[in-house]
Order: C-alpha cells, then structure tokens, then sequence
C-alpha cells in the first residue's frame, strides 16, 4: 500500500509539476490480477483500484491497518468502472453493473472481486455500522445540471449520501458528461469539513482532462489520464475540462455529510 502525507496550501504552492504529480495523482491504481491500494493522510482515507484477471480477488489486510479485516474500523464503497461483475461479501455474492455502487459496512468480513470487473474502492474509518448496500445504476438520486452553452451538460448520480445509502462518513457517487460537454464542477467550490477524492474514466485512449486545483487565488493544475485518481484536500478546488467528454466518480470523507455544504467562488475570483 502506497502512503501519501498531506500538504499544507502554502507547500503546494511551490511544487513544481513531478512533485505535483506524486503528491496528488495516482497513475497507476488498475493492475491486471492485482488490487492497488493508496493510503492518503487526507481524512485517512484509502483509494484502491482492484482488477480480477484469471481468478477472484481478495480484498487484502495491509499491515499498517492494525487490523484482522479491511472493514474491521472501516467502511468502503465500490464503483465498478468495467463490464458488469460479481463482489462477494462475507459470503454474499452482489452484482455490480457499470457504474454501479457498493457500499460495504463496518465490520465486515472477507471481500472478493470477480472478473471482468474493475472497481474502484474509497474507504474511510468509520464509527458505527451501516448494512452492506447495492445501488444501480439510475437508482439513485440524479440531478441534471449544465447547459450546452457552458459545455457543462451532465448527469450527477449521488449513491452514498444521508438520503440514500447511509454511511458512517462516506459520500459517493459518479457524473457522467454528455457528448460535446467538457467542463465539471465550474464554478468551482471548496468544503473545509471534507476531502475529496476523483477518479477520472472513460476518457479517450488520445484525451485528457485538465485537473484544476488548489487554492481558488493559487491555482495549479494536472493533466489526468484514463482510470487515474486525483486525492483534494479540503482547501482545494477541484474542477477539470476535457478534451472530450468524459466519466467521474466522486467520493468525499469528513465531518459533515451535506452534498450542499460549500463554499461556492466565482469564476472571476480564480487566479
């Protein structure tokens, strides 16, 4: 498991690009026949990405949890990014179409992945226990946000959320752009009382999306590539434009689970 350390806004904003890049992206989370994890001071939270090749996968117990299972002081949701695929979970078996969501409580067991699946997982501790939950998707909450005229047309898909699937901390869900739509999340916000972690999918073999980050009046900015993740700490915006149209998932952790809890800039207060 690979550990990030948080950075203050002022350290951030003298990195130059590699440092950038190491601190706040994760290039490499989907290997063939392995589960990747990240553990990320953030909130402590832990990004993984697990793909099942020749056989089922077992979520694994890294040492630096201290703990007998995963979920033993943790919970985890899952979004799975490839073909529809089985998770088993303490021996009950769910199937997770794309774009689909998971959300496995405290206290569970053992965890497997099926192919062809590619799952995405954001977990984070958690005080009490909430039950293990399937959510499709078009099941959960969807807001249509955007106009053409501001290339933002998209469709916001909450999953884990106090109004859905209940958590101890975790919120989830996936934001889909509609063709010929480039930009998410611009205006762009911040919220102090929560991290937030994006994985970017479904982005075009020759695409990227442009990453936009740190302090609204210090911006800086990573160029993302296909199933690659992006760690935001609270002070951070995070907002991207594509060169085409593209899939996210968004996951948050912190103390307070309001989706509308933000502190909203204008466009003209970006530097």
């Amino acid at each position: 498991m690979q550990n990030r350390y948080a950075c203050a806004p002022e350290h951030v904003k003298t990195m130059d690009t590699t440092e950038l890049r190491e601190r706040f992206l994760i290039e490499d989370l989907f290997q063939p026949g392995e589960v990747s994890l990240v553990y990320s001071h953030q909130d402590r939270i832990i990004v993984g990405g697990a793909v099942p090749t020749d056989g089922p996968l077992t979520l694994p117990v890294p040492a630096e949890l201290r703990a007998t299972n995963f979920c033993d002081r943790r919970e985890l949701g899952i979004v799975n990014v490839g073909a529809d695929a089985d998770v088993t979970v303490d021996g009950t078996t769910y199937t997770i179409q794309n774009k689909g969501c998971l959300y496995v409580g405290r206290g569970a067991g053992a965890i497997t992945f099926a192919a062809p699946g590619r799952f995405y997982l954001f977990s984070a501790p958690a005080h009490t226990s909430y039950p293990t939950v399937l959510v499709q998707p078009g099941e959960g909450d969807q807001r249509h946000l955007g106009e053409a005229a501001t290339s933002n047309v998209r469709t916001l898909n909450r999953y884990i959320h106090p109004d859905g699937i209940r958590s101890a901390q975790i919120s989830m869900g996936v934001t889909q752009l509609a063709e010929g739509s480039m930009w998410n999340t611009m205006p762009a916000h911040t919220h102090d009382r929560r991290m937030e972690a994006y994985l970017y999918f479904d982005v075009a073999d020759d695409a990227r999306v442009v990453h936009l980050m740190g302090q609204p009046e210090e911006t800086r900015h990573l160029i993302v590539g296909n199933e690659q993740a992006v760690i935001s700490p609270s002070w951070s915006i995070h907002s991207g434009v594509g060169t085409r149209a593209y899939t996210f998932v968004w996951a948050m952790a912190g103390e307070n689970q309001d989706f509308d809890d933000m502190d909203h800039r204008t466009i003209t207060q970006l530097r």
